[in-house]
């Protein structure tokens, strides 16, 4: 049960996660298409954005680990 269960916190949080990132990049591109002059403020929010949404499956990945040896 613990495998199942590690494996489930692991999956779902990478799923979401890339769920997440391909939302944020895909307005970060429509928004840098529509006004080109604030590419560059869009682009350092997303990286800051796409940092913390990959912070998730890190500590799901953690979460797992615990679940599996403790």
């Amino acid at each position: 049960m613990k495998d199942i269960a590690a494996a489930l916190a692991a999956g779902i949080a990478a799923l979401g996660a890339s769920i997440g990132n391909g939302l944020v990049i895909s307005k970060t591109l429509e928004g840098m298409a529509r006004q080109p002059e604030v590419a560059d403020k869009l682009r350092g929010t997303m990286f800051i954005g796409v940092g913390l949404i990959e912070a998730v499956p890190i500590i799901a990945i953690a979460i797992a680990f615990v679940i599996l040896f403790v």
